[in-house]
């Protein structure tokens, strides 16, 4: 079996030619020429597929599944592939349990669903938050097609048990889908763990390089893959061969970057955890988190992330402003570290001297350097 970092190099190209590039070009091709039965067609009108995202497709899912062939389908951003995952699988009258304190456009497509007849109920991803809402939905008789998990969480970082609330799902006929954009599919595969569906943002460590939107979603059942297919050939959300061929192309250092970025977090966390200011310090990797012992079971890599609170808003505004090597920014997972208040757009439930820290691929001693600095520019 190959390494991660030689399947990431590798994953989704095609076989060598000569004189031909290693990673080919982006195809902008509106249509094809097509002669005969269309439905044979390996291409034909742009909107229903592309030779990029193909080949995208194929590596995302070498990612996602090493071992067991999954099937991916990319999108234009990571909330079109979440919002074609859900509204395609999930029908009026269908319950589904969505996480509380996830990403936070998720208020505001759980309303879509609801229009669309969808009952939603919400939990916390920390603690038995989601388990003890299914069996609450189940005992009401409710058909629950859907529990969507994300773990770690964002931009909590608290960690669910995938294959536990798998297996139970499974038993009552519950489709488990999980959000893997935080820990990559380097970091962590849900499929492996019983979940049916990853779902991630590919602008954020995937790509890695802050020029791209996009998203995926990968699969082992042909049956559900198809579903999702059709719904983005009927809503026409295509990712442009472009960002598809970008995205593809920072692939071959997903590797190396997810290894630096978490032996970066983990740096930085523990120079964080030396400061009196500052509380509610999470990064599943510290040995001290709480969902460490879990999160130890089932990641690979424990991310980029590190979040914690510092007295007040304006104690978090002046560590931010004495940065030096950390951007303020809204993304994560880039090859330059990134920090933000998440206070600031409101839709987080977290105090407002909550930073959320991505850490990226510079040198972990000029980091924990810049961060001890800037926190004591802001204390004095």
């Amino acid at each position: 079996m190959t390494g991660d970092g030689t399947r990431a190099v590798r994953a989704g190209l095609p076989v060598a030619e000569a004189y031909q590039p290693p990673v080919p070009p982006p195809v902008f091709a509106a249509h094809f020429h097509l002669p005969g039965d269309p439905s044979v067609a390996p291409y034909g009108y742009g909107r229903e597929s592309n030779p990029t995202w193909v080949a995208l497709q194929d590596a995302v899912a070498e990612l996602e599944s090493p071992d067991e062939r999954a099937e991916a389908l990319v999108f234009p951003s990571g909330m079109a592939a979440i919002s074609a995952t859900l509204l395609s699988l999930v029908g009026s009258g269908d319950s589904v349990v969505l996480p509380a304190d996830g990403y936070q456009i998720w208020p505001k497509l759980r309303r879509r669903a609801e229009e669309r007849g969808i009952v939603c109920h919400t939990a916390p991803t920390g603690g038995d938050g989601q388990l003890t809402a299914l069996r609450a939905a189940w005992d009401r008789g409710e058909r629950v097609r859907l529990l969507w998990l994300e773990t770690p969480s964002n931009p909590g970082l608290d960690v669910c048990d995938i294959a536990g609330l798998a297996r139970e799902a499974r038993a009552r006929g519950t489709l488990v889908a999980v959000d893997n954009t935080l820990a990559t599919p380097l970091g962590q595969r849900p499929l492996e763990l019983g979940a049916d569906l990853s779902v991630a943002s590919g602008t954020k460590a995937l790509n890695g390089h802050g020029d791209v939107l996009l998203g995926y979603v990968a699969c082992r059942d042909p049956e559900l893959v198809e579903e999702i297919r059709q719904w983005r050939t009927v809503l026409g959300a295509i990712p442009g061969p472009m960002e598809a061929w970008l995205a593809h192309r920072g692939l071959a250092t997903l590797q190396l970057r997810v290894a630096r970025q978490a032996e970066n977090a983990l740096a930085v966390a523990h120079a964080l955890a030396a400061r009196p200011e500052v509380s509610g310090l999470r990064h599943p990797g510290l040995p001290e988190d709480r969902d460490h012992a879990l999160a130890a079971r089932q990641m690979h890599s424990f991310g980029c992330v590190v979040s914690f609170t510092l007295p007040d808003r304006a104690h978090a505004e002046r560590f931010l402003a004495a940065l030096r090597l950390v951007d303020d920014a809204t993304s994560f997972g880039g090859v330059r570290s990134t920090a933000e208040r998440r206070g600031r757009w409101g839709g987080d439930a977290v105090p407002e001297g909550f930073v959320r820290l991505s850490l990226g691929i510079e040198d972990p001693e000029d980091l924990v350097a810049d961060v001890r600095r800037a926190l004591a520019d802001a204390a004095g």
